[in-house]
């Protein structure tokens, strides 16, 4: 029975991927997407990785699905060019184009026999590579104990390279502080035009939403506190607190806007800031993020909690900085 639901599984991730590539409907590309995030949290959860399966279907499926579906709202109406307006039509389909000319098979064929070629390449090498030096997960499993957590994923993620994850949110702010720029520098008058059907295929009921809204809160909360010692932590809840804004300003519980108030800018960056003092107090040890033993565990709890805040924060500015931009 495992194997048969494995297979299956292969079955329906070939042919979401395949159709969301290839499908000339922008709309069914965007839905297939998002079946196809949901079917990889689905495998990763089969191949013992729940962490992923969880990132997965809040980023990869939910949040990144919800940013497309917003954007394919844009798209839907007229898109000015230095010429002037061209179609709907001719953003939203390729259908009644005519055949299209043979170099185009010919590319597209070439296109997929590379795409292979690569793909069997990249499996012979990974089945060529020698047995590692060391083992990881036994070094990981040895020094647990001074971790300050119980659970593998997040001691490696903010005990043993703690730097590379403050990397990484130092990125995810940096990022969102290009889209408010860019969204809040717009000229007036120059905001895309979007009509407001268009983006009424993109509303959810209220009711629904203030229902879903607290649920997510409490999700949100318990894999905070579940990081420590089971699957879950920061950017898993932190994923979720973006994907609730996400439905609340779907439901139009909550405005977007390119220019977020102070304590919204505060939120944004209070992880980041609470991450860099807690790097600057353990510094007198003399290595980087090095916590002591007997505060590893409140140190870390204290991290995840304010990179909690400021990536729901992000994330949810990724989607709503554009969201209002668009109504200006």
């Amino acid at each position: 029975m495992n194997l048969a639901f494995d297979l299956l599984l292969i079955a329906a991730l070939l042919w979401s991927a395949g159709r969301a590539l290839t499908t000339p409907d922008l709309f069914r590309a965007v839905v297939l997407f998002i079946v196809f995030g949901l079917l990889m949290a689905l495998a990763w959860a089969r191949l013992d990785a729940p962490d992923i399966a969880l990132a997965e279907a809040a980023i990869g499926a939910g949040l990144t699905g919800a940013l497309l579906l917003d954007a394919l709202g844009h798209l839907r109406g007229p898109v000015r060019r230095k010429s002037g307006l061209i179609a709907p039509s001719t953003v939203m389909s390729s259908e009644g184009a005519g055949p299209p000319a043979f170099p185009t098979y010919f590319l597209n064929g070439l296109a997929i026999v590379l795409a292979v070629a690569l793909g069997l390449a990249l499996a012979g090498a990974l089945l060529l590579l020698p047995e590692p030096a060391i083992s990881l997960p036994r070094e990981v499993a040895a020094a647990m104990d001074a971790s300050g957590v119980a659970h593998p994923v997040t001691a490696v993620l903010l005990n043993f390279r703690g730097y590379d994850t403050l990397l990484e949110v130092a990125v995810l702010w940096l990022a969102l502080l290009g889209v408010l720029a860019v969204a809040g520098g717009r000229a007036p008058g120059r905001a895309p035009v979007t009509p407001r059907s268009a983006r009424a295929s993109l509303k959810v009921p209220r009711l629904l939403a203030r229902v879903l809204a607290p649920l997510a809160l409490l999700v949100a909360g318990y894999l905070l506190w579940a990081g420590a010692h089971q699957p879950g932590g920061a950017f898993q809840a932190g994923a979720v607190l973006a994907a609730a804004a996400v439905l609340l300003n779907l439901a139009g519980l909550l405005p977007g806007g390119a220019t977020p108030r102070w304590v919204l800018r505060a939120g944004l960056g209070f992880g980041l800031l609470v991450f860099l003092a807690v790097a600057a107090a353990v510094m007198g040890q003399g290595v980087l993020l090095q916590y002591p033993p007997a505060w590893a565990g409140a140190l870390i709890m204290l991290i995840e909690t304010g990179l909690t805040l400021s990536i729901g924060l992000t994330l949810a500015g990724l989607f709503l900085a554009l969201s209002g931009a668009s109504r200006q």
